[in-house]
Formats: C-alpha cells, structure tokens, sequence
C-alpha cells in the first residue's frame, strides 16, 4: 500500500552502496516504509539492495511485503519485484 509517508527507490544501475544510503537517508527522514523495485535485469539488484540493508541496519527494519509482477513501460510490458520494507520503533 501506498501511503504519503512512503517512498518508492526504483533501482537501477548506480552502485548498490547509492540505494543503501538512499534508504538509510529516507529512514532518517521520517519516511517509515520503502519500496524497492527493480525491472527487468534490475530485479536480482533489488533483492541484492535488500540484503545490504538489511546488513546494515539489522533488526531495525522488517520485510513486509514482497510484490511481483508485470507492468506496461512505454508500450512493453515489463516484470518487476517490490519489496517493501518498513522501520520498526
């Protein structure tokens, strides 16, 4: 579910350290639960982002859902993975 303190990082080809931080940022931020989706050829980085997180910060944050599917990228449909993942207080 989206809610306004959501924050979706799309992964991509930057450094998998760059979303680490991203999300680590957005935490601090107050953001209390991030999205992680990778498409295509992006889909294993995203679960590779997940993991480095989940290094980093250990206990202090929850996997809460995990999405996958296929959506229409300019006229293409596309499989993604979501993972969504909350802060706990």
């Amino acid at each position: 579910m989206y809610t306004p303190n959501t924050k979706v990082i799309d992964i991509g080809k930057r450094p998998i350290e760059d979303y680490v931080f991203e999300a680590v940022i957005s935490f601090q931020e107050g953001v209390d639960e991030i999205i992680l989706k990778g498409r295509g050829d992006f889909i294993s980085r995203a679960v590779d982002v997940y993991w480095a997180l989940k290094d980093r910060l250990g206990d202090s944050i929850e996997l809460s859902n995990i999405e996958i599917g296929s959506e229409r990228v300019r006229g293409r449909m596309r499989s993604y993975i979501a993972i969504h993942v909350k802060r706990k207080y």
